[in-house]
């Protein structure tokens, strides 16, 4: 009898090198399919920041050619201002409104409206912007489905 209870204490669970086996595997398993995410995660962040540099950049540069052409109409409007004698006079040569655009991609444009202003006083400005947006010129093709299982 006494043989008989050490037998039954000395029984214990014996996993073996299955159990740790099948745990590495699935651990490097899980850090494998992590490691694609994050690279197909970082691909797509870098297109989309390459997009978003070249929008950026060409909206900036438009930003630069507008407020040329401004400062340009500043100085045609100045020089109506000091060679017209009156206001009327003022308003034939210079117009009530100006708008222009200047393009941004094949797509979209930068629209500029101002208001022409007779200034009453020294300081007061020839013009009142009204308008500063970027408008879609052009209409977008689809060319078909999003890629997806096929």
């Amino acid at each position: 009898m006494n043989k008989n209870t050490t037998r039954t204490s000395s029984l214990s669970f014996n996993g073996g090198i299955g159990s740790s086996s099948i745990l590495v595997i699935f651990v490097i398993l899980c850090l494998v399919s992590f490691a694609a995410l994050s690279i197909v995660s970082a691909n797509a962040d870098y297109k989309l920041s390459t997009k978003v540099l070249e929008r950026t950049t060409a909206y900036c540069l438009a930003s630069n050619q507008a407020e040329t052409m401004l400062a340009q109409l500043d100085l045609t409007l100045q020089s109506i201002y000091e060679n017209s004698s009156s206001e009327e006079e003022y308003f034939e040569q210079a117009g009530h409104s100006k708008s222009f655009a200047v393009p941004l991609s094949e797509l979209q444009s930068l629209e500029i409206s101002v208001v022409i202003e007779y200034p009453l006083k020294d300081g007061d400005t020839f013009y009142r912007l009204t308008s500063w947006q970027v408008v879609t010129t052009g209409e977008l093709e689809y060319k078909g489905t999003l890629n997806v299982i096929k």
